[in-house]
């Protein structure tokens, strides 16, 4: 199955940093080891610059992962490398906070911060 293109929107504020938080409590992606299914709640904490990431493709992109075999690592930093790519935000963090198995919980956090802009000697970038 190909993966669902991500969509965005102009950011209606780009002038101000406001952090936005999606929660996805039910994502669920396949053991590559086993095959069993893994479950988790994976938390998109960013700031935009000039795009912010529409809802429903969020929702179609996380869920092309159902069937993939995908270690937690992975997954997290790949969905973080996605979103990056989709919308070069300020700052992002991507949490993964997978279900205990074997006695086991697991919790993958990546982070991505967007090189400072260069200032001029007039005070613009």
């Amino acid at each position: 199955m190909a993966t669902p293109t991500l969509e965005c929107f102009d950011n209606p504020h780009p002038a101000r940093d406001y952090e936005i938080l999606h929660v996805a409590p039910e994502f669920t992606s396949v053991c590559p080891k086993t095959g069993q299914p893994d479950f988790g709640t994976i938390e998109i904490l960013y700031v935009a610059d000039r795009r912010c990431v529409e809802l429903k493709s969020l929702k179609f992109y996380l869920q092309s992962f159902r069937n993939t075999g995908v270690f937690y690592e992975d997954v997290v930093n790949r969905i973080l490398d996605d979103l990056v790519a989709a919308l070069s935000p300020r700052h992002m963090t991507v949490t993964g906070s997978f279900s205990p198995r074997g006695g086991m919980r697991t919790v993958v956090t990546a982070r991505h911060a967007a090189p400072a802009k260069r200032v001029t000697r007039r005070g613009r970038p």
